[in-house]
């Protein structure tokens, strides 16, 4: 199955658990995922859906936020495992992207800039909200995710739940906007540009592997798609296959796991056969294959990899 396929079977799974509220506005929901990008292989198959579906830090918001649905909600809640409160739930989903964000809704709410309008928002951008009469200023957050709609955690006695917008106070993008899709189609800028630069950068100093490299090998591995799964089995933004990562101790389909545990990878690739190349080979095709061999292996798959991550690094530096 597909990355979009699978954040569908975890949102069925996590409605059909937790969220009877979710389940029985699925309609709204469909919708909402489809302007996300997220509506599956027929809508995917059309052009509207397909620019619907914007860049792949804004599906990696949507698909994070979803693992929340069904979370109860808890005032100053920062913890999914004990409760979210609205801004906790945000500061969480865009800390797991590497997106560092304020604590509260109105800290948040002078973050990234400013989009004009609903209508020119995009999946992955915050809405404010300034509920209470009592006090002034932003007191509310929801994450967008299209159609008209957004995951919020809403209030006590509730859970993190997809509602309808409504009139937005104020909205703000905090993504990265046309420096990504550049980078991501190889075309440079470097890796600050690019999805998840934080998480790159901050494994290189820790294991010391050069960050444009792992930058390229999540483009070429995922096109940083934190929830792709590949029809082999691969997982996340790095492409791990459960094994490996079971044996690395990493999270697949965490990004900050899965970049971190490739890092450490790719370092002990380095040192086993002596080149970035060969490490890549050993990455794609396994290290069994690349001693077998001596060398990169005779695959087209193998060969055109490492021309394609080295062309990539190259690109972002």
């Amino acid at each position: 199955m597909d990355g979009l396929t699978a954040v569908q079977a975890r949102i069925s799974e996590i409605q059909s658990r937790f969220t009877p509220q979710i389940a029985a506005s699925s309609s709204g929901w469909a919708s909402a995922a489809a302007a996300a990008g997220l509506g599956g292989t027929t809508a995917a198959s059309s052009s509207s859906a397909t620019s619907a579906a914007g860049t792949a830090s804004e599906t990696a918001v949507v698909a994070e936020a979803t693992k929340h649905l069904g979370v109860p909600y808890l005032w100053g809640g920062t913890d999914p495992a004990k409760g979210l409160d609205c801004s906790g739930l945000v500061q969480v989903v865009f800390g797991n992207l590497g997106i560092d964000l304020p604590r509260t809704s109105s800290q948040q709410a002078t973050s990234g800039t400013a989009v004009a309008s609903l209508a020119d928002a995009r999946p992955g951008d915050l809405v404010f909200f300034d509920h209470s009469s009592s006090r002034a200023g932003i007191d509310h957050v929801g994450i967008y995710v299209g159609n008209g709609k957004m995951i919020a955690a809403p209030q006590a006695g509730e859970v993190v739940k997809v509602q309808d917008v409504g009139n937005p106070t104020s909205i703000r993008r905090v993504l990265p906007q046309a420096a990504p899709v550049a980078a991501a189609a190889g075309v440079g800028g470097g890796v600050a540009g690019v999805p998840y630069a934080n998480l790159f950068t901050g494994a290189a100093g820790r294991h010391g592997v050069d960050a444009s490299l792992l930058a390229a090998v999540a483009s070429v591995e995922s096109n940083f798609d934190a929830g792709a799964v590949s029809p082999a089995g691969a997982e996340g933004l790095m492409q791990f296959m459960p094994a490996t990562a079971r044996g690395l101790g990493v999270s697949a389909l965490d990004p900050a796991s899965a970049v971190d545990g490739a890092a450490r990878y790719l370092k002990q690739l380095t040192g086993q056969f002596g080149s970035t190349e060969l490490a890549l080979a050993a990455y794609n095709a396994g290290p069994g294959t690349v001693s077998r061999y001596g060398g990169i292996p005779p695959y087209p798959e193998t060969q055109n990899y490492v021309r394609n991550v080295m062309s990539k690094a190259e690109a972002y530096r």
